[in-house]
Formats: structure tokens, sequence, C-alpha cells
């Protein structure tokens, strides 16, 4: 299975290695037409902004496409711009999951931060960045991580999303559920 990382901005890197660490065929997007080949994409962190003004309209219209059509996953900068709802400050993003998620919820970079979370009702290291904050679930969402009281990764459908970078720690976990949605035939 060929697995795509958006490959424009952030540090897309480390989720290819967790990815070829996993058995998947792992696909740098650079080019718009390079969706059409992958089964799956991950958008990884970064800053949103940045990455939507690289990506151009041709590239952002691609891109609403394939999340519309094929299984998605979102980290950090990722999970904003698949949102429906972007604030702090506002931006338009690709619609993909009915939240509403704030931008730098966390604080600046200094105050990142290693933190215990639950994925379902197991523990699970989660790496926070200047990381966004998700503050409306919509109906026919799964919360599948939270930390405190928090929802730090959901999925609606084919689409999923985690406010916290799961390819900086060593539990693939995050990833394999991924994997998983491609596997499955969701696309």
């Amino acid at each position: 299975m060929k697995v795509g990382v958006l490959a424009v901005q952030g540090d897309f890197d480390a989720h290819r290695k967790r990815l070829e660490e996993l058995g998947a065929e792992v696909v740098l997007v650079r080019k718009p037409e390079q969706l059409d080949e992958i089964a799956g994409l991950v958008l990884p962190g970064g800053e949103s902004g940045a990455i939507l003004r690289i990506l151009g309209e041709r590239g952002v219209e691609k891109l609403k496409q394939f999340v519309r059509r094929k299984p998605a996953f979102g980290t950090c900068a990722g999970a904003i711009l698949l949102a429906k709802e972007i604030t702090n400050p506002e931006q338009p993003g690709l619609g993909a999951l009915d939240i509403r998620i704030r931008r730098n919820a966390y604080g600046r970079q200094i105050d990142s931060s290693i933190r215990e979370g639950r994925l379902g009702s197991a523990p699970l290291e989660m790496v926070f960045i200047r990381a966004p904050k998700i503050e409306r679930v919509g109906p026919g969402l799964e919360v599948l991580a939270t930390e405190g009281k928090d929802p730090v990764a959901v999925r609606q459908g084919k689409t999923m999303a985690a406010t916290f970078h799961p390819e900086l720690s060593d539990d693939t976990r995050m990833h394999q559920e991924f994997l998983k949605l491609i596997g499955n035939g969701h696309n």
C-alpha cells in the first residue's frame, strides 16, 4: 500500500520513518498530482497557514478533493487543516472533520511538553508542540484519545486527527490505526 506524507513544510520525515517501520511504502507528496497515486495521506505538523500558502489555491483544492474520497491523518497543524472551524486566528480549512480547533492553545514553542494521555483506556505518551486544542466535537465523531478531559485524537469516517505528535514518540499505535483505516478499504 502506498501512503503519502505531505512534504511541503514541517517534520514530515518523522512520519515517513514511522510508516516505513510499520511496512508501508511511503511517497513524499510535494505536487498535487502525486495525490492520485496514494491510498492515504498524512498531513504533518508545521505551520498550517504556511502549508496553505505553499500549496496554493490549486493544491488546496486538490487536497480537499482527496480528503473527501480517501483516508487522511492530520497531526498538529495537519489536524488544524482538516477541521471545519479554525480559530486563533480564523483561517480556512479542508472541512473534513466536524470539529472546532483553536491554534496554539497550549502556548508557545517554549511551553511544549510530553504528557501521558489515554488511547481508549490504555496510557499513551503524547508530545505537544505549540499544539492546537479541539474545542468542539460534532456528532458522528469518535474520540480516540484524551489528555485529561480534552479530546486530542478523533476519527470521523476515513479521517483521523491528533493534536499531538505521535511520530515523535516510540508508540506506533496511532500510525497503526491509520494504516488499518487504509487497509479496511474505507476509501
